[in-house]
């Protein structure tokens, strides 16, 4: 069904949504942005964020799809022995996805990733020692990444406590060995990386205090000020719109 002039329906999957009526958004004249990478570490809510989305706007979804990686399981029960394995499968799957959307560019689509190409040596840097990250950059020079740019990335930030809880809360089996510790060092490095980003307009969130997943009200509120964004870098933070 068409959305009406001037809103944009919500077409919620059930299977992770709550049941609740669809939501309309008013434009008021905006245009979403058309191309929309949403980050931040693990559990703070990127891939559910991304998916509601794409499904207020009728974007294509890309996803990471962290699952898929077969050495993720043994990465989080010790660092150390499996990170190269699972450092390198996350490279060739990231980059594998541009260029499926470099190819699919000539049909000019509308999409939202939960994912930056750019954030994969981040990781890098925390998980691989020195001798494998001289070997991941390698690899890395190696492949050709054309990354388009976004028009809006999105960084979700939020304490490591809370990243904590959310993480028990989805109760992923691969993800039960996630230390505090490792959750701060990642909340680190993405913090130094978005200090500098200049690459694309910027919506640094605050989502400690955010139901992405479950709040109606936290979810417009967002969009409706993400909407507003043409150029250079926002922060939102609830705590003020209360």
């Amino acid at each position: 069904m068409t959305p009406s002039p001037g809103t944009w329906n919500e077409r919620r999957d059930t299977r992770r949504m709550p049941e609740t009526t669809a939501i309309e958004i008013a434009l008021k004249g905006r245009k979403p942005p058309a191309y929309i990478a949403v980050e931040g570490p693990i559990g703070v809510g990127k891939t559910t964020l991304a998916k509601r989305l794409a499904a207020s706007f009728n974007y294509q979804v890309v996803l990471e799809n962290a699952e898929e990686n077969p050495f993720l399981e043994r990465f989080y029960r010790n660092r150390k022995q499996a990170a190269l394995a699972t450092q390198l499968f996350f490279l060739f799957q990231r980059s594998q996805k541009i260029h499926d959307l470099r190819q699919a560019d000539i049909f000019e689509p509308v999409r939202v990733a939960d994912f930056l190409i750019e954030k994969d040596p981040l990781f890098a840097r925390v998980n691989l020692d020195r001798d494998e990250f001289q070997l991941y950059q390698k690899v890395y020079q190696q492949l050709t990444i054309d990354a388009p740019r976004p028009d809006l990335v999105i960084y979700l930030q939020a304490a490591p406590d809370v990243l904590l809880g959310r993480i028990e809360n989805r109760g992923i089996a691969a993800e039960r060995g996630i230390e505090r510790d490792y959750l701060e060092r990642l909340n680190e490095v993405y913090s130094e990386f978005f200090l500098y980003y200049d690459d694309a307009p910027l919506l640094i969130v605050n989502a400690s205090e955010l139901d992405l997943a479950n709040s109606e009200a936290d979810y417009i509120q967002l969009v409706d000020y993400l909407l507003e964004i043409r150029s250079g870098r926002h922060y939102f933070n609830p705590t003020f719109f209360g």
